[in-house]
């Protein structure tokens, strides 16, 4: 993750170099080196704690959070009056370290005093009560430094809505109210507060692998990444926008943010595809889509696969491995975008792609056998934060191999990028800098997860969803789509999806789940048991439970069914196995879905960074990135409709197979464009081949429909040679 992730970019002034060793006009003061000195050694202390130091998960979180806020102070400085003060975000930084150590420290002390005092409540000192105040305005103030207002609004209103605001709300928002210790102690230690699940997602795996980021950057990646871009696709038609989309997926196992993948590949890959006859918009749409599918890349997919892990507990690789497929297929989109473009207005050649053999050599032994190296243990089943500092360890050692290697055959390439201890030093504050956003937003979403998770709006929230789309997966779909486009808006898509999924998961995993129990209904269900259930449900049609119905009859039993009945029902009638099956499809619908606010308008950060590096429109950049980034929205519904995610290997490899198919002739239909100009007859041939490739697991269907598209190709291909000579590939 990025700071540049976040909607309102704050101005650092010229303490953006605090966290760098780089080359600067005036030399380092006490400060800044004693400033450096400690974010190493928090670097350092992280690897310890998930390796070797056995310490509490409160401890670890407080401390984690503690020494976040002092880099935070002081690189997002508060503006006082329009003015900086170096000494007031000193002082604030360390003072919220305290608070939260002050905190932890005082579990013990608290539960003692309270439970002296029986059937009264929690028994807070002075110096508890400040510093618990003092971390929920942290957490509302470091917030708004790196990602603006939204946040921090949603903080307060959370601590409102628990504490007087939930009980004057009507309907499913109605909550009763809970006293300000209680408030206050629940957000502080409970598990879903600030110091919670989320936090130890931060503290073990996260900023561990942002700094495995920063040494695989200072190690050279970037250049492997162009140069192995190049030599795949750099000699084809379109092939500069081929070598955007490729460099922004490789990058993307490195970078969790659409945002800085976008400004790191787009500064080579923009210019590149505009020499190359592309019109800018276009190169910056492209890049940005790209760049958007970075976060949907295994392993690493945003931070999401952590998230998403520890609040569904399915295993990190089983997530990492269905991710795979969907996650091709979302590239090969963004690529065939690019062939049209490069055929439909004869550019994408003439240009030097000259490759540098020596950088993709020196890039393979540190950019390849470290992220395998990372993946091996990831798929062992080791934990995350051990196979990030295992990959650091091997990227160290390969990078003093290589410098011999470079010694030894006179390849300076060879010998640039050795990790010697400025390296070293500087690829941990690298990690340190890009772990600053996600680190505040985890902490700080943790008192917003507080508050949905003891005032029950979640349930709340999935019984509204559920009324309003009827059982529809498309409608349910389509709503979860345009809230995270309006929570895109403000927040950082990582804290979009985690929002979004304690609200909406249990809902779109249910209306999943009631697909099957549906099913059985129109077969009849011979088990008392299950059929009494059912008798608690004001509808005509309860009384044909045992003996079948029809499919409106048993979908409008359904949608009658109470969301407490309902919670009841689908444990009893659908195995645990595909629950958590529908529970994982649920997740990665919110997940795809909340990565739309960086390439759809009026707010899309990524495409408004690469129009920036192409210089042109904003606006007409981000449309162009929209259409570019179409998988975001045709996967969710592919993870909902086909078993594309909880299906066998096989049925996996044939979904992804024809949606190529499907894909191709979708983006060919929006274009009116495919191998050629689209003649009248050949709509309806594209339309058709396209449904009948979506269609899941009937192969005849699916063969039908390949067919068809791959006859529109041929014909389209064959016309526009005839029409312009053109024989290029």
């Amino acid at each position: 993750m990025s700071s540049s992730e976040c909607s309102v970019k704050p101005v650092i002034a010229n303490r953006d170099d605090w966290l760098s060793l780089g080359q600067e006009t005036t030399p380092k003061t006490w400060v800044q080196w004693v400033f450096i000195a400690f974010a190493v050694v928090f670097a350092f202390w992280h690897v310890a704690t998930n390796l070797l130091i056995n310490e509490s998960a409160l401890w670890q979180n407080a401390i984690h959070f503690a020494g976040f806020a002092v880099l935070a102070s002081v690189i997002f400085p508060a503006r006082l009056f329009g003015r900086q003060s170096l000494a007031f975000d000193l002082t604030f930084g360390l003072m919220v370290a305290w608070a939260a150590c002050w905190v932890i420290a005082s579990e013990s002390r608290i539960y003692a005093d309270t439970l002296s005092v029986t059937g009264q409540s929690w028994q807070f000192s002075l110096w508890d009560w400040f510093a618990g105040g003092l971390l929920i305005v942290a957490a509302i103030d470091f917030s708004r430094r790196v990602s603006g207002w939204v946040i921090p609004a949603l903080i307060i209103f959370s601590v409102c809505y628990i504490l007087f605001l939930g009980e004057s709300l009507p309907g499913v928002f109605r909550t009763a109210s809970l006293p300000l210790d209680d408030v206050l102690f629940r957000t502080i230690f409970n598990d879903e507060g600030l110091f919670g699940i989320l936090a130890t997602i931060s503290s073990s795996n996260i900023t561990l692998f942002m700094i495995f980021g920063g040494f695989l950057v200072i190690s050279g990646a970037s250049d492997f990444v162009i140069e192995l871009s190049k030599v795949v696709a750099g000699r084809v038609r379109g092939g500069a926008a081929f070598v955007a989309v490729l460099s922004s997926a490789l990058t993307g196992t490195i970078s969790g943010s659409a945002v800085a993948n976008t400004a790191s590949t787009g500064v080579i890959t923009i210019p590149l595809m505009k020499s190359s006859g592309f019109r800018g918009r276009f190169a910056a749409g492209v890049e940005a889509a790209a760049s958007t599918g970075g976060q949907l890349m295994p392993p690493i997919m945003g931070a999401g696969a952590f998230v998403m892990a520890s609040y569904t507990s399915i295993p990190y690789s089983t997530i990492v491995a269905v991710s795979v497929i969907p996650a091709l297929l979302y590239f090969l989109s963004v690529a065939f975008v690019v062939r049209i473009e490069a055929v439909k207005h004869r550019v994408g050649e003439g240009i030097d792609m000259t490759v540098s053999r020596t950088k993709i050599i020196a890039g393979a032994l540190t950019f390849v056998i470290p992220l395998s190296v990372m993946i091996y243990f990831l798929m062992s089943g080791v934990t995350p934060s051990f196979a990030a500092s295992a990959a650091i360890a091997v990227l160290i050692l390969v990078s003093w191999i290589a410098w011999l290697i470079g010694q030894w055959t006179g390849t300076e390439d060879l010998q640039t990028n050795v990790m010697n201890l400025k390296r070293i030093i500087d690829a941990c504050l690298l990690g340190m800098r890009g772990g600053i956003l996600t680190a505040v937003l985890m902490v700080s979403i943790g008192v917003i997860n507080n508050a949905i998770v003891t005032s029950g709006i979640g349930n709340g929230f999935s019984l509204m969803i559920a009324q309003w789309s009827q059982g529809s997966l498309v409608i349910a779909i389509l709503l979860i789509g345009l809230a995270s486009l309006v929570l895109g808006m403000g927040l950082p898509v990582t804290a979009a999806y985690i929002i979004l999924a304690i609200l909406c998961a249990p809902a779109l995993a249910g209306i999943l789940s009631d697909t099957i129990i549906i099913e059985k209904l129109i077969h009849g269900l011979t088990d008392p048991a299950q059929a009494a259930m059912f008798m608690l449900v004001d509808s005509p049609h309860a009384a044909k439970v045992m003996v079948g119905m029809t499919l409106e009859e048993a979908a409008s039993l359904m949608s009658a069914m109470p969301f407490e009945v309902a919670m009841t029902v689908r444990p009893m009638l659908v195995e645990a196995e595909i629950l958590m099956g529908f529970l994982l499809v649920a997740h990665l619908i919110i997940f795809w879905l909340s990565q739309d606010s960086n390439v759809t308008p009026p707010v899309c950060l990524a495409a408004f960074t690469a129009a920036g590096i192409a210089k042109s429109p904003p606006m007409a950049t981000g449309f162009q990135a929209w259409k570019a980034a179409k998988g975001l929205y045709v996967m969710p519904l592919l993870f909902a409709y086909t078993p594309l995610i909880n299906g066998t290997f096989l049925e996996m490899c044939q979904i992804g197979f024809f949606a190529v198919f499907g894909l191709y002739a979708t983006n060919a239909v929006i274009a009116r464009f495919a191998e050629g100009p689209l003649a009248l007859w050949h709509w309806p041939l594209l339309v058709t081949g396209a449904v009948l490739c979506y269609v899941p697991l009937d192969l005849l269907l699916n063969g039908v429909g390949a067919m068809l598209v791959t006859l529109v190709v041929w014909l389209t291909y064959r016309q526009n040679q005839f029409l312009t000579g053109d024989t290029a590939s």
